[in-house]
Parts: structure tokens; C-alpha cells; sequence
């Protein structure tokens, strides 16, 4: 199968062009290497059945495909506040441009989505059946807003032209291949302690978190691929065991073998106090089971980042 993937160089993108390939499928990796790496699929170059095109998935594009995969937009908080508008139109005519072209084809698509349409939840964990709790006028809503609105175009494909949709939530995820500077907490983190820095924690650190392993979250991907019935999504990917910031720093700060502090700094406004899938449907319909325990993964996370420092 020949698959198309928009955002291809980017962390979690890479990750999964490595995994298909290894797989025997074709990749088309889709970028505009405003947060992709080209240092993420270089290995990948020499392969016959992987192709790399320079494209902004804003503007539109005709491919040819059997699968996409839509992960094109910047994911991280300092990369997608740096020009809010063209997160947005990122979300929006990005999606507009993926669809056309899958109903152009009659193909599948896969459209990952975020814990950020929640928002600041009420409810917790948070299944899908939640709506969230979204400020429509704060920083972070270009990215949040975004992504509810792309799932809302993605659904009514489905309802008015029949689209072969799938809509994936991803929880925090973290691993190899992720931005030194992305701002995400794992990586600020390990790059701090690493660098025998204070680690910045928001607040009093006793807002909560739950942390996927890459390959956990591209197992459930693959899972959600390969589902033969008419399960649309949107349907939660992640890890469900929940860390206080504080606790998580304590632990980097152990398994680093740092010396460094912990720092406490002013929360940015609208930061979720917490945040935790309920994975209840991923398990019952795609099978899906993280098997990365926290420890487990940093350790492979924190040697990612020796090597890149």
C-alpha cells in the first residue's frame, strides 16, 4: 500500500514513516520542514519505496495514494503560538486539502486530533464522549480550536460524501526524533537536566500528566490502519498512568543522574490542571494496550537527547 503522510518529518511522523516502511508499504512523506527535520528521515533516503516532497499541506496538492495520514500542523506550544493564524490554516485549509484529495481517490485517511480539544477538562479521565472545555479566545486556541475544527470538517465528509474516516486523539507522547526546543515538558526536562539546568515547572507542579512512548502511540495507529469495520473514531491514544509534573520532574532528574533543581515559574493561562485518557474504547474496539512503562521509555528518550546534545 502506498501511503501518504502530511507532517512525515516531524517526531511522530517519522516514527511512523520508519514502522510502515519496515512494514513494506511505500511512504510519501509530505513536509514544509517548519518543525520536520530532515536529520528525522534521512536514513530512510537510500529506500526505494520512500518518497520525500516539500509541500505546506495549506496550499492545495493532488497526490496519488491508497491511505493518508494527516499529522501536518505544529504541535508543540512555543511553535504554534510563533504565527497563530497559519496554525490555524494549517488545521483548516490543511484538512480542506487532505479531503479533497481522499475524495478525489476514494481512499481511507487517518487524521490525528489532540487531548487539546478537551481543554481544560471537567471531567476526568477524558473519554470521547466528553465535548471539552475550550476558551475560544485564549493563546493556545489557535491550536486547540484548530483541531476541533478539523475534526468537525473531517465528519461532515463522512456524512455528506461518504469519506473512509478515522480520527485519532493523541495524549502526550514522547520519544526519539522530538525537537530539543519544542517546549513540550519531556524534552524541556531531559535537555535541562542533561544540561545540569534548573527544571522549569509551571505552578506547584501538582497538575497532572500522563506520558505515551512513541511506539505505544504508532502501535495504535497501525491498530486503527488495519480495522476492517466502520469504526469512524474519534478514539483516545495515549497512556493512561497519570504523574504529578513535580513527581515527573523528580523522576528525570534520577534517571538523568543530575544535579540539577527544580524551578518553579509563573502557569501559562488556560494549562489544563489535568490531563489523562480514558482508553476504554481504544482497548475494546482496536485491541490497543500501551506497553512502555515510564521508566522504560525515558531511558530510551534520555539517549535520543546525549547523542543530539
Amino acid at each position: 500500500m502506498k501511503i501518504l503522510i502530511t507532517g512525515g518529518a516531524g517526531f511522530i511522523g517519522s516514527n511512523l514513516c520508519e514502522r510502515l516502511l519496515n512494514l513494506g508499504h511505500e511512504v510519501l512523506c509530505m513536509d514544509n520542514f517548519y518543525t520536520g527535520s530532515k536529520a528525522n528521515i534521512e536514513k530512510f533516503l537510500g529506500n526505494t519505496k520512500f518518497e520525500v516532497v516539500r509541500h505546506d499541506i495549506s496550499e492545495p496538492f493532488n497526490i496519488e495514494a491508497d491511505f493518508i495520514i494527516n499529522l501536518a500542523c505544529p504541535a508543540s506550544v512555543p511553535y504554534y503560538q510563533k504565527d497563530p493564524l497559519k496554525t490555524m490554516k494549517d488545521n483548516v485549509y490543511g484538512i480542506f486539502n487532505v479531503m479533497e484529495n481522499v475524495r478525489r481517490l476514494n481512499i481511507p485517511v487517518l487524521h490525528t486530533s489532540t487531548s487539546e480539544v478537551y481543554g481544560s477538562p471537567s471531567v476526568h479521565p477524558q473519554p470521547e464522549t466528553y465535548n471539552g472545555n475550550v476558551n475560544p479566545t485564549s493563546i493556545r486556541s489557535c491550536y486547540d480550536e484548530g483541531k476541533r475544527a478539523a475534526e468537525t470538517i473531517m465528519f461532515d465528509y463522512h456524512r455528506q460524501y461518504g469519506a473512509d474516516i478515522r480520527v485519532v486523539r493523541v495524549f502526550n507522547t514522547y520519544g526519539p526524533n522530538m525537537l530539543e526546543d519544542d517546549g513540550r515538558v519531556v524534552s524541556n526536562f531531559i535537555v535541562q537536566a542533561l544540561k545540569g539546568e534548573d527544571l522549569t515547572v509551571y505552578g506547584d507542579g501538582k497538575q497532572t500528566r500522563s506520558f505515551c512512548y512513541i511506539s505505544d502511540l504508532i502501535d495504535g495507529i497501525i491498530l486503527f490502519i488495519d480495522n476492517k469495520n466502520d469504526f469512524t473514531g474519534p478514539v483516545n491514544l495515549g497512556n493512561n498512568y497519570e504523574f504529578t509534573i513535580i513527581d515527573f520532574a523528580k523522576l528525570v532528574i534520577s534517571l538523568v543522574g543530575s544535579k540539577s533543581k527544580i524551578k518553579s515559574v509563573e502557569l501559562p493561562k488556560d494549562d489544563p490542571i489535568r490531563r489523562n485518557p480514558d482508553l476504554t474504547l481504544a482497548k475494546n474496539i482496536l485491541g490497543y494496550n500501551p506497553k512502555i512503562n515510564i521508566e522504560e521509555g525515558l531511558k530510551k528518550t534520555i539517549e535520543y537527547f546525549e547523542r543530539v546534545i
